[in-house]
């Protein structure tokens, strides 16, 4: 470039003409994520079991966790399809991205105890924290505001996000269902970490993964499963959720 092509450019810098914004990301447009471990904290469990399934089936390589080694490759092995299992420590140490499905009144003392193990993990937290009494269920609503916002201040050195609330374990389980018709609802506060989670989702077929927002907003993401349940038992159903307009 001459100093004259200098000059010029300068001079068109100065007219006020912003210059052109880059085009923005397309959503739908997720990371290749076929090559990641996945581990199941949880995984023995009936929402645990059903996503190792399901993400196995799609041909994810999977690791079922469980404070008992031994209960945890009993579970791998009814699964089968390449399905290892092992205690939570090392479920953790050997996987990439690990979802807790763990039941609510374990969560903080689970995670608290692998801290060292998810250090640098991105971490899917799937836990509803809810109560039951003679009207049904109902949401609780934790010191930290969810439970994956306690996943957050227990796991700082960890990426957590929250997705896979709202699936009926009962649907992922069964064999002769081919589809899981649904969304899954995706926050976190890194773009990165959520488009991972969603094409970890997509993977399920008939499964998308939908980007709803910060951590701060979980509370309601997981207390809509006390209103899921509500609806399963009148009617006798398996309800998801679907979006739309997106």
């Amino acid at each position: 470039m001459t100093s004259t092509d200098s000059a010029q450019n300068t001079a068109a810098d100065t007219t006020g003409n912003a210059p052109a914004k880059a085009p923005a990301k397309d959503p739908w447009e997720l990371p290749d994520v076929s090559g990641l471990v996945v581990g199941v904290l949880g995984g023995t469990g009936d929402q645990g079991r059903g996503l190792a399934y399901r993400l196995a089936r799609a041909g994810q390589k999977v690791i079922i966790g469980s404070r008992a080694e031994e209960r945890a490759r009993t579970a791998a092995d009814e699964l089968g399809l390449g399905v290892e299992g092992a205690e939570n420590a090392q479920c953790a140490r050997r996987s990439d991205i690990v979802i807790v499905a763990v039941p609510w009144e374990g969560h903080g003392k689970t995670l608290e105890s692998l801290r060292e193990e998810l250090t640098g993990k991105l971490v899917v937290d799937c836990v509803n924290p809810l109560g039951f009494d003679k009207k049904g269920a109902y949401a609780l609503k934790p010191e930290e505001g969810s439970a994956a916002e306690q996943a957050a201040a227990l796991l700082p050195d960890s990426r957590v996000t929250a997705a896979f609330h709202h699936l009926s374990a009962v649907l992922l389980q069964d064999a002769s269902v081919e589809e899981i018709d649904t969304d899954v609802m995706v926050l976190g506060e890194s773009r990165a970490d959520t488009d991972v989670v969603q094409a970890l989702a997509a993977r399920i077929p008939g499964m998308r993964g939908v980007f709803a927002g910060r951590l701060r907003n979980a509370h309601q993401v997981e207390s809509l499963v006390a209103n899921l349940i509500s609806v399963n038992r009148r009617y006798k159903a398996h309800a998801g959720l679907r979006i739309t307009d997106v």
